[in-house]
């Protein structure tokens, strides 16, 4: 572990809070392409709070996967991750993420921070028995087997499932909701801290979704977990989310908590995310897609990187990026010029209820 103290900067995208779990200090990942730089993770910088829920929302290919993998240092080669993340366990020093070596980073993964990937069926072996998961795991990071698999069933039983029938299943014989709860008992089986969830109910349906979103509430509460929950479905995610944080072309464009953003988004992005999303309050004829496409991460347009598809762009908005600034609160943050005009220029297309607790 390093004791390496996380040095605050003064960067204009920090979101910096009272007592972070993990810091992210201008995360930035880039791939050397013969057509140019492909940069798909722009100097990200924001705290997550020790046992908060952080969603991150944004359109495919907005960079929420590649920020998962930099909390866990594990960007795929030839991917290059440079920037400062530090994870603050609730005893001991400061861990420099990014200075681990392999047993370092080994002990980090699924001990301290776990992840969840998108797609269960593809996490399990399918000629082993998804109880050999278990144990495959729990020997290979040197624990206890035998209390590792009481654990197992503990937690198996937690998301409503047999746990004698799951473990003696093989994946394949499993319901898509069962393979991906039985996905989220694995990863925590090692006790972590935090668990990052990349769009884990993205192949799931309406029901299953909202089932396993109130089973990791539960989790949560029981395990004292903070969990970071990747989707592209931000009012799916903003049921459960204490804060959530949006992201367009590789960097964060708004931050705040779940209610502000869902009756007060101030980012033009974030407004039309919400307006293209499909609601059972609104009609299809309501539901307004958003014009033009992401941009290419080799060719990122200068100053706010929205502005080619944004209806409230000016010269300021082409020539100089915005930086984050706070709007009607402190705590509400966003990349955007014209934040005050953006409710007129962009209504929701329907009245959102928010939690007034």
């Amino acid at each position: 572990m390093s004791t390496h103290e996380p040095t605050r900067t003064n960067d204009a995208r920090t979101h910096e809070v009272a007592d972070p779990i993990l810091e992210i200090r201008d995360a930035e990942v880039v791939f050397e392409m013969d057509r140019g730089v492909s940069r798909v993770l722009d100097n990200v910088s924001i705290d997550i709070e020790r046992g908060e829920v952080l969603g991150i929302v944004g359109e495919s290919g907005s960079g929420k996967s590649m920020l998962a993998s930099a909390m866990l240092d594990a960007v795929v080669d030839p991917g290059i991750l440079s920037g400062e993340i530090t994870f603050h366990p609730p005893d001991g020093e400061p861990v420099d993420v990014l200075a681990q070596d392999q047993e370092g980073i080994r002990e980090l993964r699924w001990e301290d921070i776990s992840m969840v990937f998108q797609g269960a069926m593809s996490s399990f072996n399918p000629t082993m028995k998804v109880g050999g998961h278990f144990e495959e795991t729990l020997k290979a990071h040197e624990y206890d087997v035998e209390a590792g698999m009481e654990r197992a069933r503990e937690l198996l039983a937690d998301l409503y499932l047999e746990p004698d029938r799951v473990l003696d299943s093989f994946a394949h014989e499993l319901s898509g909701g069962m393979q991906q709860r039985a996905l989220i008992a694995l990863s925590l089986v090692l006790e972590p801290d935090v668990l990052v969830m990349d769009e884990p109910t993205a192949a799931l349906d309406l029901l299953m979704q909202r089932s396993i979103l109130a089973l990791l509430e539960e989790l949560k509460a029981k395990y004292d977990l903070t969990l970071v929950f990747i989707t592209h479905d931000l009012p799916l995610i903003a049921e459960l989310a204490d804060r959530l944080a949006v992201m367009y072309a590789f960097e964060l464009v708004e931050v705040a908590d779940s209610d502000s953003i869902l009756s007060r988004a101030v980012h033009p992005y974030t407004r039309s995310l919400l307006n293209a999303t499909p609601n059972l309050d609104a009609p299809l004829s309501e539901m307004r897609p958003i014009e033009g496409s992401a941009p290419d991460p080799v060719n990122v347009p200068e100053g706010c990187s929205y502005h080619p598809r944004c209806p409230l762009a000016d010269e300021e908005c082409v020539s100089q990026d915005p930086g984050f600034r706070p709007t009607h609160t402190e705590d509400h943050l966003a990349a955007c010029f014209h934040w005050e005009e953006a409710s007129e220029a962009i209504p929701f297309n329907i009245e959102r209820e928010v939690n007034d607790e």
